[in-house]
């Protein structure tokens, strides 16, 4: 594992990411942790749960916490795909980006909603809120 990433499975559009993410890591140098597992306090004590279900929080083999547009960033190069996200880098694009993620990350609920016509909790647990 390079890679931890801690994500809000309830999250249709935050799902389907990290199931993308996950068929495209051959050589399984990525991890996921789903925030809303009833043992997650348990097994990721150092990590506030409400917290990163606001902002996507990664972990590093060398135990570095990432956020946001940092953690998506090295998911994908991490998974041979440094293409898909390149530019979440440029010097100008970037506080942009970090920007909309933000506002994103706040509201991916109802975006989420509007992009796969699935809701939160459509699979009849919901953890994390």
């Amino acid at each position: 594992m390079k890679l931890r990433i801690f994500y809000d499975s309830q999250c249709p559009l935050c799902a389907a990411e990290m199931a993308k993410l996950s068929r495209c890591d051959k050589a399984g140098v990525i991890e996921l942790a789903d925030l809303a597992d009833v043992n997650f306090a348990e097994q990721y004590p150092h990590i506030d749960a409400q917290y990163a279900n606001q902002i996507l929080q990664g972990e590093t083999d060398k135990g570095e916490i990432l956020q946001g547009l940092d953690v998506t960033y090295l998911a994908w190069s991490l998974v041979g795909k440094k293409h898909y996200v390149a530019p979440l880098h440029w010097p100008m694009v970037r506080p942009v980006a970090d920007f909309l993620y933000l506002k994103f990350a706040k509201h991916r609920h109802k975006v989420s909603y509007l992009l796969t016509g699935k809701k939160r909790c459509d699979s009849g647990r919901c953890g994390i809120s």
